[in-house]
């Protein structure tokens, strides 16, 4: 199970037992959008080469917000 907790200047992540962090520049370079645009399951596909998506995609600016 992967665990994503955004904040203003990037993600949290837990991924297999290894905890990192996704900057918000690297999620922008990666989707070619902008932070606040870009949606949980967007940044799940950036850590999981087939992540398991449930539920309805959300914006980052719609959950720090």
């Amino acid at each position: 199970m992967t665990t994503l907790a955004f904040d203003e200047t990037g993600v949290d992540v837990v991924y297999q037992g290894t905890e990192f962090r996704l900057s918000k520049d690297l999620i922008e370079d990666a989707t070619e959008k902008s932070y606040m645009d870009v949606t949980d399951h967007e940044v799940l596909r950036i850590v999981e080469k087939n992540p398991d998506l449930q539920g309805q995609a959300r914006r980052i600016g719609d959950i720090i917000a």
